[in-house]
C-alpha cells in the first residue's frame, strides 16, 4: 500500500514552505518501521488518544474543583478545545495539521489532579521541582505503555514540552500550541466563571471586549483570525500588537477575578493538603506503589516514583487513595 506516500506527496504540494513535512521528521527515540497508511504524525496522534494518560484527563480539574454541573470544563475538554483551535490556525497557515493535532492532544498529559493547585504543591515538595509540561514529556517518553513510552516523533515531543515555559519549539506547528492553549483556557474559563456566577459579561474590561468581541465565540474567532492574518506567508506564528495586548489584558483580568478568587479557589488548600499528605504516605510506604512504578523507584528513587504516580492520578482516584490511607473504613457486624 502507498496510502501514506500518496498523502505525503499531496501534503507537499499543499503545505506552506514553512510547514514541517512528515518525511522531514527527525525521527523517534527508537527507530520504528513506518506505517503504510498513516504518516508519523498521524500515528503519534493515535498513540496519544489511545493512551491511559489521555483517558484520565476526563476526570482531572481544569479550574473549578469538583463543580456541580455537567458543563464545566475538565482537562480533557480543555485539551480538545486547544486541539480544535490549533488545527484551525494550522489550516489557515497551511501548516501540518497532523503534527499540530498530535502536539495539542499530548500537551497536558502530565497535568496533576486538582489543576494548577496540584502542580504548585508538587513543585514545592518534589526535589528538583515539578512542571506539568516537563511531566507531559516524561509521560510520553517513559511512563506510558508499561514503562516503554509512546516513542513519539521529535517534533511532537517538542510541541508538548514547549507549550509553556521559556523553551521554544523549532516547528511553527509546535509554536502555535502555546497560543492555542492560551486562547482556549482564557475564553473557556470566562465561560465557566460566568456559569458559576463569579463573573458577569459586564465585568469584562470594556476595551478588551471592543477589541476582541463581546461573547465567547467572537473572541475566539477574532484571536484565531488575527494569528492567521498576521502570520500568513511568514516563518513565524504571531499576533498583531493590538490583539496580543488585549489578550494579555484579559489574562491579567482573569488572574485577578477568577484564578485568585477565594470563592472559586477556596478549596484549593484542602486539595493541596491531600496531595502533600499522599506524597508523604507513599514515600513512607513505597511497597504500596503499583507495579508500574516499582521500576521507577529502583532506577530513579522513591520520590520520583511517588511524584509520577500522584501526578498521573485523576481527582477522583486521588481522593479514593487518600481516603484509603487516612480515613477509617466503615465497620459493621454481619
Amino acid at each position: 500500500m502507498e496510502i501514506r506516500l500518496d498523502y505525503q506527496r499531496l501534503q507537499d504540494s499543499q503545505l506552506s514552505p514553512y510547514a514541517c513535512r512528515a518525511e522531514q521528521s527527525r525521527g523517534r527515540l527508537r527507530e520504528q518501521e513506518q506505517c503504510p497508511v498513516r504518516t508519523c504524525f498521524q500515528r503519534d496522534a493515535d498513540r496519544i488518544t489511545h493512551s491511559k494518560s489521555f483517558r484520565r484527563l476526563m476526570h482531572k480539574t481544569q479550574v473549578f474543583l469538583n463543580p456541580e454541573g455537567d458543563h464545566y470544563r475538565t482537562r480533557m475538554s480543555h485539551t480538545l478545545e486547544v486541539t480544535r483551535i490549533a488545527r484551525t490556525i494550522a489550516r489557515g497557515l497551511r501548516l501540518n495539521e497532523d503534527l499540530t493535532e498530535a502536539a495539542a492532544l499530548g500537551h497536558d498529559l502530565g497535568h496533576t489532579p486538582f489543576g494548577h493547585a496540584g502542580e504548585r504543591v508538587l513543585n514545592q515538595i518534589m526535589p528538583g521541582g515539578f512542571a506539568h509540561n516537563v511531566q507531559s514529556l516524561r509521560v510520553v517518553d517513559k511512563l506510558e505503555n508499561g514503562g516503554q513510552g509512546l516513542n513519539l516523533t521529535y517534533e511532537v515531543r517538542r510541541g508538548i514540552l514547549c507549550h509553556t515555559g521559556d523553551d521554544r519549539a523549532e516547528t511553527l506547528e509546535g509554536q502555535l500550541i502555546r497560543l492555542a492553549d492560551r486562547i482556549a483556557y482564557i475564553n473557556h474559563d470566562i465561560d465557566d466563571a460566568m456559569r458559576a456566577g463569579i463573573l458577569y459579561p459586564i465585568d469584562l474590561p470594556l476595551s478588551v471586549s471592543q477589541e476582541l468581541g463581546f461573547y465567547h465565540g467572537k473572541r475566539i474567532h477574532t484571536l484565531v483570525a488575527d494569528i492567521i492574518e498576521t502570520s500568513a506567508g511568514k516563518p513565524e506564528v504571531a499576533q498583531s500588537p493590538a490583539k496580543a495586548q488585549a489578550m494579555e489584558q484579559l489574562r491579567a483580568f482573569m488572574f485577578d477575578a477568577v484564578y485568585r478568587n477565594p470563592v472559586a479557589k477556596g478549596e484549593e488548600s484542602k486539595a493541596q493538603d491531600v496531595i502533600a499528605r499522599l506524597f508523604e504516605y507513599y514515600v513512607r510506604h513505597p511497597d504500596e506503589l503499583p507495579p508500574d512504578y516499582q521500576d521507577v523507584r529502583v532506577l530513579e528513587g522513591v520520590e520520583r516514583a511517588v511524584c509520577d504516580y500522584i501526578a498521573g492520578m485523576s481527582d477522583t482516584y486521588c481522593m479514593e487513595k487518600y481516603s484509603g490511607a487516612f480515613l477509617p473504613s466503615a465497620w459493621s457486624v454481619k
